[in-house]
């Protein structure tokens, strides 16, 4: 009965003195989710108000991709020295910062002060993606760590969900014709998420968190070098596919809207950006099936079969043929949905001390996301929008390689 009773807790998800903990971090998953996802909306919105190409409005995810990049190593040094409590609610306030300068963006009506805007975003955005995924992983027992940060991840989801639907009904819906209103109906939206993540960081100040002490998992330290771990040749050509990955999805979400309007008549940007919603729910549902089939099949094998899925889906959504393209697309964010964790979790194994080097090297590929669309944006200008989706299928093309030819572990630990 003593056995019994000590193993108890840990089955638990979450330990009882960490239940609110856990919430205020899940609540960081959904609260990026929802700012990734509007991006999606505000790259067709500006090419309508202020009659930019398409290439141009592809700065809309540059500016909050770059920023990742710029940031990434900052943050982890900051978190480092001031702990992950202290840089979650840094990057909270800044993500506030950038949201409640919308609204002196309804003023100024430049595309140039927008991209500041979302610029400041994507710095706080950065604090919270390095810290959510340790802190999720340490509260509660680490038998059911995985359980958790699955948990977690659903809500990021869930965000990308409400983004597009929250932006169709206050950005895209009807403002008529004057820029202003316009410009005002673009900054309510965020002046909404701004109030929410100010109350998110006043109740992680009041909060008391659990300190995460990281040597006591990962008893080979840090003594390698970055020039060590690029010579991994599984890890090399992982920060390649991560790449490609970010650069695929964001491409594919930014013109999502422009190719329902271009593709299928009678769509309105409005009505498209409800069904980028429904792109979503086959994401999130895609995350939950795939993690439920690499109980029986590799994991690797699973991302090379989706990937050439998707680069077949991309043919059809080339050559435009109306709803069964549509229907591609969605089978492509279904497969979509294990890419980013699996090719993360194949480029780190086998590291041993490199772990966390090879980590922040790999969350830095997000910049991924700056690139690609304005390279779709550019194609898409000179021979129209159901082209411009050739840059994703040779970037799911490259991944599926890398899959099947590059993936698998050399098995030699660095230490």
């Amino acid at each position: 009965m003593t056995n019994e009773t000590l193993s108890k807790p840990t089955r638990r998800l979450v330990t009882r003195e960490f239940i609110v903990p856990f919430i205020l971090v899940t609540s960081l998953f959904f609260l990026w989710g929802v700012a990734h996802s509007l991006l999606d909306v505000l790259n067709k919105h500006f090419q309508d108000i202020l009659g930019i190409t398409r290439a141009r409005s592809g700065l809309v995810q540059a500016a909050l991709y770059g920023g990742y990049f710029i940031m990434a190593i900052p943050a982890g040094l900051f978190m480092s020295r001031v702990g992950y409590r202290k840089g979650i609610i840094t990057g909270l306030l800044l993500y506030a910062a950038g949201a409640f300068l919308f609204w002196p963006a309804t003023f100024i009506r430049t595309f140039e002060f927008t991209l500041l805007c979302l610029f400041i975003i994507a710095c706080g955005l950065t604090f919270l993606e390095t810290a959510a995924n340790p802190y999720s992983s340490v509260l509660g027992p680490k038998e059911t760590s995985e359980q958790r940060l699955t948990l977690s991840q659903s809500f990021n989801g869930l965000g990308w969900i409400i983004g597009p639907a929250l932006g169709g009904m206050l950005i895209l819906g009807g403002n008529g014709d004057d820029s202003a209103n316009h410009f005002s109906s673009m900054a309510l939206p965020y002046m909404l998420i701004g109030g929410v993540v100010l109350v998110v960081a006043f109740m992680f100040v009041i909060t008391r968190m659990p300190e995460i002490h990281e040597g006591e998992h990962d008893s080979g330290g840090d003594r390698g070098t970055y020039r060590g771990l690029i010579r991994v040749r599984h890890f090399r050509y992982a920060v390649v596919a991560q790449f490609l990955y970010v650069a695929a999805q964001t491409g594919i979400n930014s013109f999502f809207i422009n190719y329902v309007v271009e593709t299928m008549p009678g769509y309105s940007p409005e009505k498209a950006a409800y069904l980028l919603s429904l792109g979503f729910v086959f994401f999130m549902s895609g995350r939950f099936v795939g993690s439920l089939f690499m109980s029986w099949f590799s994991p690797r094998q699973m991302l090379g079969i989706y990937a050439l899925i998707n680069t077949a889906a991309m043919v059809l959504v080339m050559l435009g043929l109306g709803w069964p393209s549509l229907v591609a697309l969605y089978l492509n964010y279904f497969c979509m949905s294990i890419m980013f964790p699996t090719i993360f979790a194949l480029g780190l194994k086998d590291l041993g001390a490199m772990t966390k080097k090879g980590s922040s090297v790999l969350v830095m590929t997000i910049v991924g996301g700056a690139i690609c669309p304005v390279i779709m944006g550019r194609i898409a200008d000179v021979s129209g929008m159901a082209i411009g989706f050739a840059v994703p299928l040779v970037c799911f093309a490259f991944i599926a390689w890398y899959a099947f030819c590059r993936a698998k572990s050399d098995k030699i630990i660095i230490k």
